[in-house]
């Protein structure tokens, strides 16, 4: 099996140290497979993309040295797949609108047990206030979420983790998600699906074989391996690497712009400067 990594940012503002060391890392170990490295452009919620900041993405990466052996995928190319996708589930009778704003959900929530996280890789997690509601409900400007006890009541699938925090199999049960997730988002308001959903029939439909991406996401997995398994799609095996951070311990984050690679270009710094400053 050809290894197939991919790098899949966000065009909502510059591309930081953190994303290099990402996308380093993806396309590295396909090259030293003899594998192939693709390019997503994560333009799903179109308020906040912007073409300059997808230019950019696409002049940083190049100035780093790393090519991709595909067409960049693009997902607002792909909006149609998606909406499907939901459609698909909400007709099997597996999915109900949510009218819940952050604040509903954070004042409906009773406070978890001992040991039960608040936050999940949805968000707060979901206490079910609109479950069972009928999908003839649904309005334009609500969510849709999938009745996970309902949708997957036998859930039991692992996934293979490679990367240094959390190496070997991982199980995956209804009852785990149930309290570590919730019912999670399927499409949200006015855009054609969630982040969790769009990532799954993304990596399927380019047949990524690994996924390589921040530990800041390896709590996502959960969910997204569930999915896999409700929609009949293949996992992949997944590597969550570290994290980039500054002098704080904080997480670099977009608005960081002092660590733009941008910035880092125009101050003379070259693409080995940057795997250094890395730690590659």
């Amino acid at each position: 099996m050809t290894l197939r990594t991919r790098f899949a940012p966000s065009p909502t503002g510059p591309l930081h140290l953190g994303h290099a060391f990402s996308a380093i890392t993806a396309h590295d170990m396909a090259r030293a497979a003899g594998g192939q490295f693709l390019l997503r452009i994560d333009d799903i919620d179109q308020s906040r993309a912007r073409p300059d900041w997808e230019e950019l993405i696409y002049e940083d990466l190049s100035w780093l040295g790393l090519t991709w052996d595909e067409p960049p995928w693009r997902q607002s190319e792909h909006l149609s797949d998606y909406r499907a996708a939901v459609e698909h589930l909400a007709g099997r009778g597996l999915c109900y609108p949510c009218s819940c704003s952050r604040r509903d959900i954070a004042e409906a929530a009773s406070a978890p047990q001992e040991g039960t996280p608040e936050f999940g890789p949805d968000g707060r997690i979901y206490p079910g206030t609109c479950r069972g509601r009928p999908m003839s409900d649904w309005t334009e400007g609500m969510a849709i979420r999938l009745d996970l006890a309902k949708a997957l009541p036998d859930l039991d699938v692992t996934f293979t983790e490679t990367g240094p925090a959390h190496p070997g199999a991982h199980r995956v049960t209804v009852d785990t998600l149930l309290t570590q997730v919730g019912d999670p988002v399927l499409a949200r308001p006015h855009m054609a699906a969630s982040y969790h959903l769009s990532v799954v029939l993304d990596d399927a439909a380019q047949a990524i074989s690994h996924v390589i991406r921040g530990e800041d996401l390896f709590d996502a997995t959960q969910l997204q391996r569930a999915l896999q398994a409700l929609l009949g799609l293949p996992t992949p095996t997944y590597h969550h690497h570290r994290l980039i951070r500054d002098e704080a311990g904080k997480r670099l984050a977009k608005r960081d712009d002092a660590r733009a690679i941008r910035n880092y270009r125009e101050d003379g710094a070259s693409p080995d400067d940057i795997r250094r400053m890395a730690g590659l």
